[in-house]
């Protein structure tokens, strides 16, 4: 006899996301990451890629009706409390996220809009960033851009800020900008809601490169909103579990260093 389940001690969290071989990025960050704030992940593959520390030498995307299916089994099966949304690398699996999420209207939505990896190579095809800003940002709770995803959403702005408010009247609740990729001694990080700046929080620019920073920090972010943390609580504390998680970093290739996402265990090399 089976014994009788018991409801999960973790909040579940829904990671749709592409599978990055070198562990760097994609997927396999999303889980690490969930893990590591004490969610539990459940992950819905969207494409295979072919890449290492160093860059994209290309992918496949993934039938879009196995998309949606991946999803649903487990979003009919677990109590999820957050999706997480990555890698989307066709208009086709644009569309079947748009058809799921409309059927899980309650669950807030990070969407990292990922349109090229940190090393070079693009993960989207053409029409995808059009795709995300009239399907998927109504439906997004934070949205989670770097400096050039924030452009390429919305060119017509003319800065950031204005990439911010553009991002705004698309429809999603909130925009956290990061600002890696300025020309700026340190990093800072704006969330705006409200059409208005909430937050901007500066921090240390470490040496090197890194590989998969982006997708912890949305991962982060969706985790704690599982957790019931209000978006601004969880951007301020995904940024510093990022921030560690980038200090402990390592170098496993001969390309960009990858976060350690698991430096609360003790395991970390640091």
């Amino acid at each position: 006899m089976n014994p009788t389940p018991t409801i999960a001690p973790r909040p579940v969290v829904v990671a749709i996301s592409g599978h990055d071989p070198s562990g760097g990025a994609g997927i396999q960050a999303d889980i690490e990451t969930l893990g590591s704030l004490g969610c539990h992940p459940a992950s819905v593959l969207t494409a295979v890629t072919v890449q290492d520390t160093r860059g994209v030498q290309g992918y496949t995307a993934l039938d879009p009706v196995l998309i949606v299916e991946q999803a649903r089994a487990v979003l009919e099966d677990m109590p999820a409390a957050a999706i997480k949304i990555g890698m989307l690398a066709d208009v086709a699996a644009v569309e079947a996220v748009h058809t799921l999420l409309r059927d899980y209207p309650h669950l807030p939505v990070v969407l990292d809009p990922v349109l090229s990896a940190g090393g070079g190579g693009s993960l989207a095809a053409e029409g995808v960033a059009e795709a995300l800003n009239h399907l998927l940002l109504p439906m997004t709770t934070v949205l989670t851009p770097n400096g050039p995803e924030a452009r390429t959403l919305a060119p017509e702005a003319d800065n950031l800020e204005a990439c911010a408010m553009a991002l705004l009247d698309r429809g999603c609740r909130f925009v956290l900008i990061t600002g890696a990729h300025e020309p700026t001694p340190k990093i800072t990080n704006r969330l705006y809601g409200d059409y208005r700046l909430l937050d901007a929080a500066s921090w240390e620019r470490l040496p090197g490169e890194y590989h998969g920073s982006g997708c912890t920090l949305a991962a982060a972010v969706a985790g704690l909103l599982a957790q019931g943390r209000d978006p601004l609580g969880a951007a301020r504390e995904a940024q510093r579990f990022t921030w560690e998680a980038l200090r402990h970093g390592y170098r496993p290739g001969m390309g960009q260093y990858v976060p350690e996402r698991r430096f609360r265990s003790g395991r970390s090399r640091n």
